[in-house]
């Protein structure tokens, strides 16, 4: 499929990615207020659908219907696969968002299914540091 054209470049460590979930995930929490306003209640256990659409934001990348489904089709694709073997992590919601924002750059040939893999490592064995920069 090739790779996106990226305005915002991806982060050098696993630490960068902590922020930039965090980051991405307060993003992401911006859209709750807005929910009833659409007709919808938007929780916080519902945010790892906006993984996708957050994941071209931060990036800078052209939201088109293409590029915007493979990101769609790994994130929910991945989160369905992991869900279904009980994986407890996809029971808290940032993690669940963390895990659906990075699917997504796999599914945009952004990371390596190796990469994604530390990066879900770190986030997991550095849980306490995401919430402290997610509540700011």
């Amino acid at each position: 499929m090739g790779r996106v054209r990226v305005k915002s470049p991806l982060p050098l460590s696993e630490e960068g990615w902590l922020d930039e979930v965090a980051r991405a995930y307060r993003d992401a929490c911006e859209t709750i207020p807005f929910g009833p306003g659409a007709g919808v209640e938007i929780r916080a256990k519902d945010l790892f659908h906006l993984g996708p659409v957050t994941c071209l934001k931060l990036r800078g990348i052209a939201r088109t219907k293409r590029v915007l489904k493979r990101a769609t089709d790994a994130a929910l694709t991945s989160y369905v696969a992991t869900e279904s073997q009980g994986e407890a992590t996809l029971r808290r919601p940032h993690l669940a968002f963390a895990f659906a924002y990075l699917a997504s750059h796999f599914g945009l040939d952004l990371l390596e299914p190796e990469e994604v893999g530390t990066i879900m490592e770190y986030r997991e064995e550095h849980e306490d540091r995401l919430l402290a920069l997610i509540r700011g």
